[in-house]
């Protein structure tokens, strides 16, 4: 299969009218991926060597997505919407360039695997000039049915068309649609329009190659996998069989997920052997978490990296940029942002550490918080190996603790600090015997005076 040219064309157009956005549709998320990078991704990993997505007019910013993501894919526009196949002949220059295998997708089928299209793409290998992707449905009233006989499918009839006993088939048309390459463009051209809706549609192109005495087969996907979307509850639906399969994945890996159904994760989670996830854990786009790491309940993370055997949170938050090596500690109500953890460091409660780097073995004390933004610029703080941070200090970036360096609780640190200092930076404690008693009197005088 690797040897063989395969060209994808991605139907991508459509403007989400039914999800109530600006956004084309495709463009919406499920995993933090957009649903046609999804797709894009899934060609990629089946062989895939050019990609054509088709869009809609006026969609820079799908297209700016798509070549961000696929960079040697091609976009064409369909300038009018007349149906499926006038969709696919919209990337004509691209058909035109001969391919071993043609595969048609849909930009709103982000669950679709690789493993399936490779199954479209053995069945055109096997001889098929036309391969059909379609799923059994226990409630398969709206789908278009295959019409199957002696292996060969023949017809695809759509629920309004299909006589009661067609109706009874659970044979479903999931969209997805190989052809051979030698085939694909003569197919596709000679689709009419004879219809109500004066439209091509894509699905002609089955009875069109069985009256040309082509092999024409289907082949079978799961109906989670070929769901399409058009309304925000298909995309909340998605989103859930989206994550089933992120958690499955990572029990099958060998993580321990206690809670499975609490813990969300991105397109590109990546959890090794040996993690151990508490419940109420996200994991936004960007996270890697090595072996043997703890991630507490109620933990956020994006865009970090977990080293080894660390333990992050409960009520942790990492954000874009945090690097923690192996064996950290940032515990509850702990903020790391663009900061580095050495090995051994630990952050253990209400600390914001952001801009920085702390070194291995540093300890951060409760209420720590680096100043890294003057109101116009973000600024860095590098704390040295084997430091030790007060409670409740403040470190003024740019600034600098050397190794070893000791911060007395409750400073706030302007300067740079050298190598195994200890550093004040608050106020000499004074104190007034009696006064406490004395300003009670006057304050409870004054109340009474009030009132």
């Amino acid at each position: 299969m690797t040897t063989r040219s395969c060209l994808s064309i991605v139907l991508a157009a459509g403007l989400g009218t039914r999800m109530k956005s600006d956004l084309p549709k495709v463009m919406h998320e499920i995993g933090g991926l957009p649903m046609v990078g999804h797709v894009l991704k899934t060609l990629q990993q089946a062989g895939s060597d050019r990609i054509s997505v088709v869009t809609g007019p006026d969609m820079p910013q799908l297209e700016e997505l798509v070549y961000r993501l696929a960079s040697t894919a091609r976009c064409y526009v369909q300038h009018e919407r007349l149906g499926t196949a006038h969709a696919v002949l919209s990337a004509k220059p691209a058909l035109e360039i001969e391919a071993d295998d043609v595969v048609v997708v849909f930009g709103d089928t982000p669950l679709v695997t690789a493993s399936t299209i490779m199954k479209v793409r053995q069945a055109l290998q096997s001889g098929a000039d036309v391969a059909v992707l379609g799923f059994r449905s226990a409630n398969p009233f709206g789908y278009g049915r295959l019409l199957i006989k002696d292996e060969q499918l023949i017809a695809i009839r759509e629920e309004k068309d299909a006589s009661e006993e067609e109706r009874k088939i659970t044979v479903c048309n999931s969209g997805i649609m190989g052809f051979a390459g030698k085939h694909a463009l003569s197919l596709l051209q000679a689709i009419g329009n004879n219809n109500a809706k004066n439209e091509f549609y894509l699905t002609d192109a089955v009875e069109l190659a069985n009256t040309r005495g082509l092999k024409v087969v289907a082949v079978t996907g799961s109906e989670t996998e070929t769901q399409g979307i058009n309304t925000r509850l298909q995309l909340a639906s998605c989103e859930a069989d989206f994550q089933k399969r992120m958690r499955k994945e990572a029990l099958e890996k060998g993580c321990t997920l206690l809670a499975p159904h609490t813990v969300f994760f991105s397109h590109d989670t990546d959890l090794e052997t040996g993690v151990i996830v508490e419940q109420n854990v996200v994991f936004a786009t960007g996270v890697k978490v090595a072996k043997g790491a703890k991630i507490r309940a109620f933990s956020h993370l994006e865009g970090a990296t977990v080293g080894a055997d660390s333990i992050v949170g409960p009520y942790a938050r990492l954000r874009p940029g945090a690097v923690l090596g192996t064996d950290t500690r940032v515990g509850n109500f702990v903020e790391v942002k663009n900061a580095t953890f050495g090995s051994g460091a630990k952050a253990n409660h209400l600390s914001y550490i952001g801009d920085a780097s702390v070194g291995s073995k540093s300890n951060i004390g409760a209420g720590t918080i680096t100043c890294n933004y003057d109101g116009y610029l973000k600024h860095r703080t590098e704390i040295g190996a084997g430091s030790f941070v007060g409670s409740n200090s403040t470190l003024v970036a740019p600034v600098k603790l050397g190794n070893g360096a000791f911060v007395s609780a409750g400073s706030v640190i302007t300067d740079d600090v050298s190598r195994d200092s200890l550093v004040f930076g608050r106020s000499k404690q004074t104190e007034k015997p009696g006064r406490a008693k004395k300003l009670r009197e006057e304050l409870q005088a004054a109340k009474d005076a009030k009132s």
